[in-house]
């Protein structure tokens, strides 16, 4: 069963909303319960305590002095003095400070009180007959003496709050899954063989690192999808020259067979051959390779060959690293260095620095100017000026050393030499060193 679901915004949202509500109830529950219940019943035994004190203090004054009695309450406190209770009386559904009132008047008088509503005036007025001396008077106050309506402030407060829970909920959920859904576009254009533009590197700190990997990989399907397309343009190009150089000495053998075309045709067959190992050198240089311990010294020494060209500078040393790409990157740059650095003493040297240990390659050839040592990184890359087609080469070697040091988290970098050359340089961690064994 296959379908769409809820969107990832819409979870959070719900979620989110959840939360905020049932947080609400609550804080609305700890209010009511805590704050409002306790502070109405203390209000309510003090107007109940007023009320019963009126009542008694009318049977005690003179009968001259009760109007002034009167006017006082209904200024002062808002209450009023009657001798009955109304003729029609009403018994609506009180709120709840009038329960609290009622409870209250009972503790105080001994006896049950109910409040009987009277419209006056088109005012509500809660009357309550409560025992004056040898009789009884009745005591009412209007309702907006209650004044305050915790029913309808609280139904409005959950009100509120579900609205402000839902605004606040979809905002932040449209916040922190927004990022999401620009990555996954951008991930669906990057699948579809696109370049998307790279994402906003801010936000929370997931977040950021998140869009922060994701454009280091999209710039790496980038670099990866321009080097194959460098890559396929500059094999179908070199292979061309000596398959020209075949196709001639071919139709020359029909006629004339000599030694001198078919020495040609091998020279070009195996000037493929290279070229097409070099080809599949750089497809391999992101293969894994688990690492091993080796003698550095002795590794180089049988890099640089017994023909004295190359003289090689190592200290006993013992380090771990993927042997095969080590033999291959600093081949790729003696082999570099041999062809272009012409008949002058090449030096191998290793130096310790910083914690890493380096491995330099240097020579006394014309050199690559600074503007292109970047460049000569990049495959089929050839400098012209100083690097003569006719010595050999298709373009590929420090590819493959800038392919096997990125695969391994190494470094590589070219350098103009002191009094003329270049110096090359491989840089990678000191994991392990020490004295090599059976030196």
């Amino acid at each position: 069963m296959t379908g769409r679901g809820t969107s990832l915004a819409r979870q959070y949202a719900l979620l989110l909303a959840a939360f905020f509500i049932a947080f609400e109830l609550l804080m609305s529950a700890a209010v009511v319960g805590l704050l409002m219940v306790p502070m109405a019943r203390r209000a309510a035994g003090d107007l109940a305590g007023l009320m019963v004190l009126s009542a008694q203090t009318w049977s005690e004054l003179p009968p001259d002095t009760r109007p002034a009695f009167k006017l006082e309450l209904a200024n002062n406190h808002v209450l009023a003095l009657r001798a009955d209770l109304p003729a029609e009386g009403q018994d609506p559904l009180h709120g709840p400070y009038l329960y609290f009132l009622e409870e209250a008047l009972a503790e105080r008088t001994g006896n049950h009180h109910h409040l009987v509503a009277e419209v006056i005036d088109g005012e509500t007025w809660y009357w309550v007959s409560l025992p004056s001396g040898e009789g009884r008077i009745s005591v009412g106050l209007p309702h907006d003496r209650v004044g305050t309506q915790p029913l309808y402030t609280m139904l409005f407060s959950l009100a509120a709050a579900l609205v402000t829970a839902l605004i606040a909920s979809a905002w932040l959920a449209r916040r922190a899954v927004g990022p999401l859904a620009r990555l996954e576009q951008a991930a669906t254009r990057v699948g579809r063989g696109e370049m998307p533009e790279l994402l906003p590197e801010t936000g929370p700190r997931e977040l950021a690192a998140l869009a922060r990997r994701f454009n280091a990989m999209a710039r790496q399907v980038r670099d990866l999808l321009a080097a194959r397309t460098t890559l396929l343009a500059g094999v179908s190009h070199d292979l061309r020259t000596p398959l020209a150089r075949m196709r001639v000495a071919l139709a020359l053998l029909e006629k004339h067979p000599t030694p001198k075309l078919f020495a040609r045709l091998e020279a070009d067959i195996e000037e493929m051959d290279r070229l097409i190992g070099n080809v599949l050198d750089l497809a391999r240089g992101l293969a894994s390779e688990s690492s091993a311990d080796i003698d550095l010294r002795g590794l180089l020494r049988e890099l640089a060959g017994s023909d004295g060209r190359v003289v090689v500078n190592c200290p006993e040393l013992r380090i771990r690293v993927p042997s095969l790409a080590l033999r291959r990157a600093v081949g790729n740059l003696i082999d570099n260095a041999r062809r272009y650095g012409g008949t002058a003493p090449i030096e191998l040297v290793v130096e310790a620095w910083a914690g890493e240990l380096r491995i330099g390659v240097l020579d006394r050839g014309p050199g690559i100017p600074d503007d292109q040592l970047a460049a000569v990184f990049e495959p089929f890359h050839r400098v012209d000026a100083a690097r003569s087609p006719a010595t050999g080469g298709a373009g590929l070697g420090l590819a493959i050393v800038r392919q096997l040091a990125e695969a391994n988290r190494w470094r590589v970098a070219l350098r103009a030499r002191a009094g003329g050359g270049l110096e090359a340089w491989l840089t990678l961690p000191a994991t392990a060193s020490g004295p090599a064994q059976g030196a």
